[in-house]
């Protein structure tokens, strides 16, 4: 089980996915977004800031939820206890950070799974918890406001994807920046039954050499092309170019620069260069399992996942070749929370 992830009272990267005022309503109230995936459970406890939030502790764990679901039908008691265990953890920081406010979301997993409605009860009962099953619409929604203020301000397309371990969530966003929310830009949308997890469980994620990954780069072309043909406009339009954002695109930008232990401040906002990402990817496929274990950006919990992860990338990258990629560490979370604080109007004091 991978180790508790959190951090205290520190600032977060300004994710203004809707435009703020330059002015902030004085208030003690407190924010939690919580992303339970097909692999990770991840939690954002925040309060409103003056362009954006500040976060005020954070958790992050690797349970693995969506395991074997792909061949049952089912999540397995073993997944969901890791689930709830990680979930307790999350109850209990938001209790003792005095949470006033949360959206507590499950994805892929939940949504796919006979007994999801059952999990989703149960963590009701053992963690008190009450967890929402959201749409395919609504997760790609949240992720483009967590993570659209990365896009270019001159760009006319961007392409927005969300890597997942049970599906990929994929966006075209049209139309340049106007300060609103994101969301309103979104031309077309997908939400892709492809996901580091899926796809590492049919082809395996140990042994993966070129031939493999190629054959998987295939299969997640096919997922993707229904999509890629509605889109096509939008890799001719002035400024276009790809936003990624995910644990695939986040370790591909770690091991590119090369760090010795992943660094979200050098990585969030990370403009890469195409041959750059090649260069990585194909460093990958070269790696063996015990290589890629050892490696600080990826560690022994995503080993197995990772180049099934850079297939769904490489899958993308190819049907909309752009020179620059712009990597996001922000995503669902993040958009939460924005969500929140702009229904609140927290970003607003009172007028006299």
């Amino acid at each position: 089980m991978a180790a508790v992830a959190a951090t205290t009272d520190r600032a977060a990267t300004s994710p203004d996915g809707f435009a703020a005022p330059a002015f902030q309503r004085r208030s003690f109230a407190t924010y939690a977004a919580l992303d339970l995936g097909t692999n990770n459970c991840r939690l954002l406890i925040a309060r409103p800031a003056q362009h954006g939030f500040r976060v005020v502790d954070a958790f992050s764990r690797i349970v693995r939820l969506g395991e074997g679901l792909s061949a049952s039908g089912r999540l397995c008691e073993g997944a969901m206890e890791r689930a709830v265990e990680a979930l307790k953890i999350c109850k209990s920081k938001m209790d003792h950070r005095g949470v006033t406010r949360a959206r507590l979301i499950t994805t892929e997993a939940c949504r796919s799974a006979a007994n999801g409605v059952d999990f989703v009860q149960r963590v009701g009962r053992e963690a008190e918890l009450e967890l929402e099953i959201v749409d395919q619409r609504t997760e790609a929604s949240l992720a483009v406001t967590g993570c659209a203020a990365l896009a270019a301000p001159e760009a006319n397309a961007v392409i927005v994807f969300d890597i997942g371990g049970g599906s990929t969530e994929i966006v075209w966003l049209g139309g340049r920046e106007t300060g609103r929310d994101p969301a309103s830009r979104i031309r077309e949308w997908a939400s892709l039954p492809i996901g580091v997890v899926s796809v590492a469980e049919r082809y395996g994620g140990v042994e993966v050499g070129r031939d493999l990954f190629e054959r998987m780069v295939t299969d997640c072309s096919a997922a993707l092309k229904p999509f890629a043909d509605k889109a096509a406009a939008a890799r001719n339009a002035p400024g276009f170019h790809l936003l990624g954002t995910s644990g695939t695109v986040t370790t591909v930008a770690g091991i590119h620069l090369r760090l010795p232990r992943y660094d979200r401040r050098q990585v969030d906002g990370l403009w890469m260069r195409e041959a750059d990402v090649l260069s990585v990817i194909d460093e990958l496929v070269a790696m063996d399992y015990a290589q890629r274990q050892a490696n600080a950006c990826i560690g022994r919990d995503r080993a197995d996942l990772v180049l099934a992860g850079c297939a769904i990338f490489e899958a993308i990258r190819r049907a909309f070749p752009s020179p620059m990629v712009r990597i996001a560490d922000r995503g669902l979370r993040e958009g939460i929370l924005l969500r929140m604080m702009h229904e609140d109007r927290a970003w607003w004091r009172r007028r006299q």
